[in-house]
């Protein structure tokens, strides 16, 4: 008896469902409807061109004759409903996928868009947000924040105070600062909270204060969200941008978490409000520390983003490089490696830098940070601090320390690191 299509029953999918024990007995599939896609996927593959090697054969499971393996179930499954989809264009159709969406009169603005469906792998964090609302920074932390999460924690334990590196988003850091003598607590640029009061009740202490080095959204995006989870919070910053802000600072504000001394260095440049945090504690012989945000990095430096050649100069030769030699600095990224890589393509025959590279490679390897240097080993292989140098003058083609650092920034800004 001839039966048109409408009344043909998909006879592959059936024997597969019942094999698998999907159907209830004396049931039968329901009735599909072919399209092209489905004739097409059944249809005899063509013969191997001689120049293309001859397609991959399917596992046993996938073969006629074996128990059908899940995957292709699903496949087999799904594969009407979806390919009739496609023909009419429909939402996940690749036709008319591009089509403008669909306004429900009556509702406010954007309310009767479209939604678009969830990644295959689960709804991703912050993804019923509007596209184009967040920033790169946003980004990176909604969807590569993965390897970060291999990062290792450090602590560097000192008589007078003890600072936690709180690795956060892809490269980032956060410090915690605690006071050894009062248990009292400093946060500095917390843009991932939880961690931080996670830290915070780890160690027993107090948090009363929050260090932003500058304005960007990977160093104090998550200021606002933490004075909501931890109130009475001071909120420092050299900067209106600042978001949760209690107290704009200026060159050489002092401040006090618990018995340590906070100095606050303006260091213009990367951004107009930056603040770089030099912390000491009086009567101690403990080397003192300073978190320098995006100004200063392991043998590098920030972007000149709001500031000139001149104001970089003065920020990291004149105010951090007149600190105490044995400072430990605390930067806000682990950038070293590539850091040291372009002082190596500045300085090829600079062995300090070879050594420094080799061992950052091996922390890096092993999840451990590169934080903190000194400020004294950063003038022996950190370009941007060998400005005044005869070697880096020369690469720069200058000599002149200021245009020598604006040449050797501009090299690094274009810099293709290689992969050695």
């Amino acid at each position: 008896m001839f039966l048109p299509h409408s009344q043909k029953r998909d006879r592959g999918l059936e024997e597969a469902m019942a094999a698998a024990g999907l159907l209830p007995r004396g049931r039968r599939p329901p009735l599909a409807r072919p399209c092209r896609a489905r004739i097409r996927a059944t249809a005899a593959p063509p013969p191997p061109s001689p120049s293309r090697p001859p397609a991959r054969s399917l596992p046993a499971a996938d073969c006629p004759g074996q128990p059908p393996a899940p995957r292709l179930l699903t496949r087999l499954a799904n594969r009407p409903a979806r390919a009739c989809r496609e023909r009419r264009g429909g939402k996940e159709g690749a036709g008319r996928a591009q089509r403008r969406p669909r306004r429900t009169p009556g509702r406010g603005r954007g309310r009767g868009r479209a939604r678009a469906a969830p990644a295959a792998a689960g709804r991703l964090p912050g993804a019923g947000r509007r596209a184009g609302s967040e920033g790169p920074a946003q980004l990176r932390a909604l969807f590569l924040h993965t390897e970060h999460e291999q990062r290792k924690s450090k602590t560097v334990t000192q008589a007078d105070m003890k600072v936690e590196l709180l690795p956060a988003l892809t490269d980032n850091y956060m410090y915690l600062l605690i006071d050894e003598e009062t248990k009292e607590a400093a946060i500095v640029d917390p843009v991932q909270p939880q961690k931080v009061l996670d830290a915070v009740k780890k160690h027993g202490v107090k948090l009363t204060t929050v260090l932003t080095t500058h304005h960007h959204w990977d160093h104090a995006g998550g200021n606002e969200k933490l004075v909501k989870m931890e109130t009475g919070l001071r909120v420092y910053g050299g900067d209106s941008r600042v978001g949760a802000l209690t107290q704009k600072v200026s060159h050489l504000t002092s401040l006090k978490v618990g018995s340590l001394n906070v100095k606050c260095l303006c260091t213009p440049c990367h951004t107009s409000g930056h603040i770089c945090y030099y912390v000491t504690k009086p009567n101690s012989s403990e080397p003192p520390a300073v978190f320098t945000g995006d100004t200063l990095f392991v043998a590098g430096c920030g972007k000149f983003f709001e500031g000139t050649p001149e104001e970089m100069y003065r920020a990291l030769i004149e105010i951090l490089g007149s600190l105490d030699p044995k400072t430990r600095v605390y930067c806000g990224h682990e950038y070293t490696i590539n850091n040291l890589k372009f002082a190596r393509h500045v300085e090829p025959n600079n062995v300090t830098i070879q050594e420094k590279l080799a061992w950052a490679k091996a922390k890096y390897d092993s999840g451990e940070p590169t934080i903190p240097s000194t400020i004294a080993e950063e003038f022996m292989y950190n370009p941007f601090m060998r400005v005044r140098e005869k070697t880096v003058q020369q690469h720069a083609g200058e000599t002149d320390p200021i245009r020598t650092m604006g040449a050797i920034r501009k090299e690094k800004d274009n810099f293709r690191v290689p992969k050695d």
